[in-house]
């Protein structure tokens, strides 16, 4: 390898997410898509449901990504990010922060709606299985019950927010052919 290349691969791996930010990345990744696979072939949830079968494995993996979540986040504000790209345009530079914005927003709200609805059936909520969270809404609350419902229509304004995310990435990758995206992966 060339003085020059090293040089190169120093400067796209600096800019780049450190190891800790993007294992987070990708673990959160993996535990929404199996929120989304779990969700959409769950049974409903009606009244008298029990938590059992797909809908204990939802409690479970929504406790797992509330875990990694707030990991993530504490981790996010304690070290400092990649710098975005000198070459983003200045418009690129604000639908990305309020992007990124909304989605932390969305990985907070949606599992803490869920946490209330599951505290309201008196459902136990906990981590891998053995360390339980508290509850957060009354047994019998009708607004926890609501809760629910408000989890399940966020859930797919999350879901509309990761495609847009997934869309900015092929966009940086693919049309403004920068290192964007390159700076996540592994």
């Amino acid at each position: 390898m060339t003085m020059r290349s090293d040089q190169a691969n120093f400067s796209r791996h600096s800019s780049g997410y450190d190891g800790v930010a993007k294992f987070l990345h990708w673990l959160v990744v993996l535990l929404i898509a199996a929120q989304f696979v779990i969700g959409w072939t769950m049974p409903d949830i009606h009244k008298g449901t029990r938590p059992d079968g797909l809908i204990a494995w939802h409690l479970g993996v929504g406790a797992a990504l509330i875990a990694a979540v707030a990991v993530r986040i504490v981790w996010r504000l304690t070290h400092t990010p990649a710098p975005a790209p000198a070459s983003l345009s200045p418009f690129l530079r604000v639908v990305s922060h309020i992007t990124h914005g909304l989605l932390y927003l969305a990985l907070v709200a949606v599992p803490l709606l869920g946490w209330a609805n599951a505290s309201s059936r008196g459902w136990s909520v906990k981590l891998f299985g053995v360390l339980p969270y508290p509850s957060i809404s009354p047994v019998g609350s009708s607004v926890g019950h609501e809760m629910g419902d408000i989890h399940g229509y966020l859930a797919w304004v999350l879901f509309s927010l990761i495609a847009l995310h997934i869309a900015g990435a092929l966009f940086h990758r693919f049309v403004l052919k920068d290192q964007t995206l390159q700076r996540m992966l592994p």
